[in-house]
């Protein structure tokens, strides 16, 4: 099978996975039959183009011939608008996380904790709401809130509170200094001059 006939198959298969429909249901929708189907994905049989067509429709996909020259720009476009639609998932992560450990804190039994430590944690808490943050930020807020819960089905362990404080207070630093996995690096010139003795 070519190369590009393997990437239109795999294109496929995203497509529909990132649906979230099955083969069956693919086929029900578009009238290719799913034994068709999984041959195209599993690369099997040549593609006809009728059945391109119609798979290509009911997965919101559009069929398009691009100068080779061009494809380089399609692509970056694509990336992008893939990474705008993860940046939208971790955000709405982190607004969820964010709700959670705010809930939390306010749990938090007062005869167990200062209300110092509480009141810095929900200092914390609300400051990282002004951030954007990234999938590995989002990682870093569930570990805190796992630690928050630990700590609230057992008020003894207070090495649990401690360290969601601390994850809180380093996600907040890295954040606020431009540290860490999260700060915004700089933007990368799309084409370059070779020879350009001027930068």
């Amino acid at each position: 099978m070519s190369y590009a006939i393997e990437h239109i198959a795999e294109s496929l298969k995203a497509a529909r996975e990132r649906k979230g429909i099955s083969q069956r249901a693919l086929s029900a929708k578009a009238g290719v039959p799913q034994s068709h189907i999984s041959k195209i994905e599993n690369g099997a049989v040549d593609l006809r183009l009728s059945s391109l067509v119609e798979l290509a429709r009911v997965l919101d996909l559009e069929l398009t011939l691009v100068p080779r020259k061009k494809l380089p720009a399609v692509r970056a476009i694509i990336r992008g608008d893939d990474d705008g639609h993860r940046d939208v998932q971790s955000a709405r992560k982190a607004t969820n996380l964010l709700q959670r450990l705010d809930d939390q804190i306010a749990a938090l039994p007062s005869e167990t904790l200062s209300e110092i430590v509480v009141q810095e944690l929900q200092r914390r808490a609300r400051e990282l709401m002004h951030f954007k943050l990234s999938a590995d930020d989002v990682v870093q807020l569930q570990e805190a809130s796992a630690a928050m819960q630990e700590f609230l089905s057992d008020p003894r362990n207070l090495e649990a509170v401690e360290q969601a404080q601390s994850q809180l207070r380093m996600l907040r630093n890295a954040l606020a200094h431009g540290a860490g996995v999260s700060a915004p690096s700089l933007p990368r010139p799309a084409y370059r001059l070779d020879g350009d003795d001027h930068g």
